[in-house]
């Protein structure tokens, strides 16, 4: 049994804190946050194989500059004069590569599919109640090139052994009796949707009552190291030592990682959510293509998250953004308009991006008992339970359910 400490109470940290827990380790959480907002409490809650194809992609970089003055478009990047911004710039412009998607497609769809598959493990072994609904997921198309672009994806799905289909207008809307302007959909019987709120506190409360101990609001200020080894962390209260330690803080990570001289290159993306707790008949997870907003139907609400906005670290809520989710959702679904009052409600995440689209999962060289668990982006919570398992099983000194190598933080770019 080690003594752990997993940094970072979110959808990584604390599977990472169950399952080494389940490994026999003691645990403790410490987080700078009172753990319960962020992003991954905001999240469109897909469990998404689906999404083979990482953010670093082909055309990606060149949409960013075309829609860096366009404060409502579904990607925002914001220049900023740093070297670290600049660094990452430069990493993910060249990782936007054909060569980088047929690289991480099969890498992606295997930790996503894992991490659904432990998703239904855990609410069968401990009996949560929180929502898992296999029903698949709908990319709706407007355009017919949009259309053919998501049909190309759908391709690349099949051949990775997923179950993905287009379907016509007229049987989008028996699976959706929605009026809704559309061209066709395609549709991934493989993906599932969860509720990340209700997941976060079920699982916050087995923790808890694990005997795993969890510390909010304590801000990690420095980090002592003895030959390549972290001793202690001190925050301003108090000292923690450990045997083992997992950087799991999301777009703060590499904030950490710099103190020990670890160059993780991370950027944060922010991403909105609204959401609505009227009855408005949305029955199946949809992502409607062109505009990037995702639609959910959740247990008790229905939730609308979309954009990417890297622009710093900051919980500043953009209304220009919020309401340019809510037009997108009145241009595919006529009958659904946001009210006032549910936009003002609306809430933003931070999500860790690597500069090639796969996360940061393992050890570096520089720290011997430091394991390093962030960089998801867009996929944090469809990878959360399957990179928490990795996780336990490398400070277990176990072999790994998955080849970790892709994912390897002193990776090159």
């Amino acid at each position: 049994m080690k003594k752990c400490i997993v940094i970072g109470g979110g959808i990584i940290g604390l599977c990472s804190a169950y399952y080494l827990h389940k490994e026999g380790h003691h645990v403790t959480v410490i987080d700078q946050s009172n753990m319960d907002f962020g992003a991954s409490y905001v999240n469109a809650g897909y469990l998404s194989p689906s999404h083979i194809v990482p953010l670093a992609a082909p055309g990606v970089m060149k949409k960013g500059l075309k829609w860096m003055l366009n404060p409502s478009s579904p990607l925002f990047i914001k220049p900023r004069l740093t070297s670290d911004f600049l660094n990452w710039v430069w990493a993910f412009n060249k990782s936007c590569s054909s060569k980088n998607v047929s690289k991480s497609i099969p890498i992606i769809k295997e930790i996503a599919v894992l991490g659904q598959d432990l998703y239904a493990k855990i609410k069968r072994t401990e009996l949560f109640n929180f929502q898992y609904e296999k029903k698949g997921l709908l990319m709706i198309c407007q355009s017919q090139k949009m259309l053919e672009e998501e049909l190309s994806v759908a391709e690349l799905a099949k051949k990775e052994g997923l179950a993905v289909q287009e379907i016509s207008l007229a049987a989008l809307q028996k699976l959706q009796p929605l009026d809704v302007n559309a061209q066709g959909a395609v549709y991934y019987e493989c993906d599932a949707h969860s509720t990340p709120n209700v997941f976060m506190k079920e699982m916050k409360t087995y923790l808890n009552a694990a005997g795993v101990i969890i510390h909010k609001n304590e801000k990690i200020e420095d980090i002592h190291t003895k030959n390549e080894k972290i001793i202690h962390l001190r925050t301003a209260s108090q000292t923690y030592a450990a045997d083992e330690f997992v950087l799991a803080a999301g777009s703060w990570s590499n904030m950490l990682s710099k103190k020990l001289g670890i160059r993780l290159l991370l950027e944060a993306g922010k991403g909105y959510c609204i959401n609505s707790f009227r009855k408005l008949g949305v029955t199946m997870p949809a992502i409607l293509a062109e505009a990037k907003v995702a639609i959910t139907p959740m247990q008790d609400s229905t939730r609308f998250a979309g954009t990417m906005e890297i622009a710093g670290r900051n919980h500043h809520i953009n209304k220009v953004r919020v309401e340019a989710i809510a037009k997108a959702v009145q241009r595919y679904y006529p009958d659904i308009k946001l009210t006032n009052k549910e936009k003002s409600m609306a809430a933003c995440g931070l999500r860790p991006i690597s500069a090639d689209g796969l996360p940061y999962i393992g050890k570096s060289k520089k720290c011997t008992n430091l394991t390093i668990a962030t960089g998801h982006a867009m996929m944090g919570w469809s990878m959360g339970t399957s990179t928490g398992k990795l996780v336990s099983e490398i400070i277990s000194d176990k072999k790994t359910t998955l080849n970790i190598e892709p994912f390897h933080p002193d990776r090159r770019f």
